[in-house]
């Protein structure tokens, strides 16, 4: 199979989809790899790298598209370049569809067979594509919390680790999955007072197990969370419902009941935000402010260390990519896991959050496949 990585184009961007060390994979497997020129940049590897791991180098992005049997990314494509896609190829990489409906209705009339990283399964009922990202993201967001918290970028002006005498600052992690785990981890390890919220009360004991009484759990409810948003001086939102758009968990009356200067740091931005008053921001233009409070809602936070973040990536999707390429449609066929992956197909969306999310009627990805 040709397998292609164009450069991505999102603003900062600077991760790549293939590395060269999943280049020389895809190479030993028996696959043409074609990398648009320049791809690598962004973790320090020139083309020269990419030729020595056996890639073809191309100019375009236009080439790659045009010469490609599956193209792997790691954002979900721009209009210009879901523009490029065709049926019968295969693109596999991050799609958050069910809050971005111009993305999805492009992928439709594009015909193009769309797996997500973030929704691929695995047999413990995890996500394994997007759990090395939600490892990043939540470790940044106790970094970007800190940041934004300092009195010269608009906030509080709190140390988050205090100092003897001094109270530490407050972080209220809503979530305990991967994002939260990660963010109380960061959180904890600068000195902060942590409270994790979350609504299974089994996964509220194994976090305070983990942490042996160094964090505090409350179980999640509108008075809970209420209570913690009030006190905290961040506040990090961290749920997740697999390829569904984030519950709107922090509504803009509770922004009157803050504190002044705190700091929202929502990483569920790129299914649409888990706070009422979030929208996507950049990396140029990480936070604004709504009454007094300031917003981080970075849709890409990991672009921001893509060493760190590209190779963990890669280390994830590298067997699921290279079982695509050697097998096709097939795979999706084979392996339930990977099938589970599979969010539109030659017209038709095949994952239910998405088709409950933007009204779509669902295909069973089985019958689809066959289908085609």
């Amino acid at each position: 199979m040709r397998v292609g990585c164009p450069k991505e184009i999102k603003n900062h961007e600077y991760r790549v989809g293939l590395t060269p060390g999943a280049v020389r994979e895809y190479v030993a497997h028996g696959h043409t790899v074609i990398v648009q020129s320049g791809a690598g940049e962004g973790i320090g590897a020139d083309d020269g790298v990419y030729k020595a791991a056996g890639a073809q180098i191309v100019a375009s992005a236009e080439d790659v598209f045009t010469r490609s049997d599956m193209i792997v990314k790691v954002k979900e494509p721009q209009a210009s370049e879901w523009a490029q896609l065709r049926e019968g190829q295969i693109l596999y990489t991050y799609l958050h569809l069910a809050p971005d409906p111009a993305q999805t209705k492009g992928l439709i009339e594009s015909g193009v067979t769309a797996v997500a990283y973030e929704t691929v399964t695995d047999s413990r009922g995890g996500l394994p594509l997007l759990a090395p990202m939600s490892e990043v993201a939540g470790r940044l967001a106790i970094q970007a919390g800190a940041t934004a918290l300092q009195k010269a970028n608009g906030g509080r002006g709190v140390l988050l680790g205090g100092v003897p005498g001094v109270l530490p600052g407050k972080v209220a992690i809503i979530g305990g999955g991967v994002v939260g785990l990660n963010a109380a981890k960061m959180a904890v390890g600068l000195g902060a007072d942590v409270t994790i919220l979350d609504r299974s009360i089994p996964r509220l004991r194994e976090l305070d197990d983990i942490f042996n009484g160094r964090i505090h759990t409350r179980y999640s409810t509108v008075e809970a969370i209420e209570e913690e948003c009030f006190s905290a001086d961040v506040v990090v939102g961290a749920v997740l419902i697999p390829g569904a758009a984030a519950p709107k968990l922090v509504s803009r009356e509770m922004l009157s009941g803050m504190k002044k200067g705190s700091v929202l740091v929502d990483v569920a931005i790129d299914q649409g935000g888990c706070f009422e008053t979030s929208h996507a921001t950049t990396h140029s233009e990480p936070t604004y402010v709504i009454d007094g409070v300031i917003h981080y809602c970075v849709a890409n936070m990991p672009g921001a260390v893509p060493v760190t973040s590209a190779n963990a990536l890669n280390n994830a999707t590298l067997h699921y990519g290279l079982l695509l390429a050697d097998r096709g449609l097939q795979a999706l066929t084979d392996d339930p896991h990977l099938r589970n992956g599979l969010n539109v197909h030659r017209g038709r969306v095949t994952n239910r959050a998405v088709s409950e999310a933007l009204g779509y009627e669902l295909a069973d990805p089985q019958s689809a496949i066959k289908a085609a």
